[in-house]
């Protein structure tokens, strides 16, 4: 269940960080307040998650998650670069978070 919850509060990282961009510096209502829910639930399921994850492999894949889904739409939405060097850093990231996830003991 930890790992659900983590996986899920990664995904929520995704979209508040994505949701920032939308909040056009937190001038808009309705992006700045999904925003911040979605803040708030994210980190209140990493805190979940990290009552029985090691919290190096639950902040570490959370951030991982994040990080990967936001550069990811960042390429889909936002138009951003999708160079063959980033996406191989992408890739890379990927594999560190399946490495912590099979290496963490839960």
């Amino acid at each position: 269940m930890a790992w659900f919850l983590l996986v899920i509060a990664g995904l929520l990282e995704v979209g508040w960080a994505i949701g920032l961009k939308y909040t056009e510096g937190f001038t808009r209502p309705l992006p700045t307040v999904l925003t911040l829910i979605s803040m708030v639930a994210s980190m209140g399921l990493l805190g979940l998650a990290a009552k029985t994850l090691p919290i190096g492999t639950a902040y570490g894949v959370w951030v991982g998650i994040g990080a990967v889904g936001a550069a990811i739409l960042g390429i889909v939405l936002f138009r951003e670069p999708a160079t063959p060097a980033r996406l191989v850093f992408l890739a890379l990231m990927i594999v560190a978070i399946i490495g912590l996830k099979t290496t963490s003991g839960h």
